[in-house]
């Protein structure tokens, strides 16, 4: 594969073998040859895990506390209390029948979805439709909950869902290049941290295997191994 200009000087920032700091990678990316959208910075980690395992389908959430740089849509699917609570709280739409029918027909259009378990008996009918794009409620994901309004609340706030591929790798975005430094610093320590915390007791030895950064456009930078103890 052939990079572009703007990869090869990026790339030539980053030391071969090095391993950096969060800081010090954060800095480097930052430095980055600038490209005409304000590019997500991505994280990627691998983990030492084996998927097929149950205990070890590694899968959680966290409350980055300066957002992703993106404003999530989000549609309730509930009904009575729960709406109006849906309403208060900043839903993008309030439904139950009208939006299972607008999904059964390909209509969709919400980044997340959120529904009371009692209501989870209805969305059986949905569930081959959203859960092949990652769309489908779930408690562990806390999109199935009572607590309607902190639900959305903490969505819109910055929460983000992860969980590791076949292969036991997580990717995802943590923030825009535009974010400052200690911003995106901030935001990468959480979720390092949250997923710290789902070590399953079954793996032995290392549980994170490396962890690098990069922007959309951008090279990998490999991360210092101390921060994964």
């Amino acid at each position: 594969m052939t990079h572009g200009k703007r990869y090869r000087r990026s790339k030539e920032l980053v030391k071969p073998g090095s391993r950096y700091k969060i800081e010090e990678a954060v800095d480097l990316l930052k430095k980055f040859s600038a490209c005409k959208f304000d590019e997500t910075v991505e994280i990627t980690v691998n983990l030492s895990v084996d998927p097929k395992k149950t205990d070890q389908q590694i899968r959680g959430t966290a409350i980055l506390p300066h957002g992703t740089g993106k404003v999530k849509k989000v549609f309730a699917i509930v009904k009575g209390e729960k709406a109006k609570e849906a309403e208060t709280n900043g839903a993008d739409r309030v439904g139950y029948d009208d939006i299972i029918t607008d999904i059964t027909k390909g209509k969709i259009e919400f980044d997340v979805l959120v529904t009371t378990p009692d209501s989870m008996r209805d969305l059986g009918k949905i569930g081959k439709i959203l859960g092949p794009k990652g769309l489908m409620p779930s408690p562990k994901s806390g999109t199935v909950t009572m607590d309607i309004g902190e639900a959305i609340k903490n969505i819109k706030g910055g929460q983000i869902e992860f969980k590791i591929d076949s292969y036991g790798i997580i990717h995802l975005g943590v923030g825009k290049i535009s974010f400052t430094e200690d911003k995106l610093v901030e935001n990468l320590n959480v979720f390092i941290n949250a997923l710290k915390k789902l070590r399953p007791a079954s793996v032995k030895g290392a549980f994170i295997n490396s962890i690098s950064l990069t922007t959309t456009m951008g090279p990998g930078i490999k991360l210092d191994p101390a921060i994964y103890l």
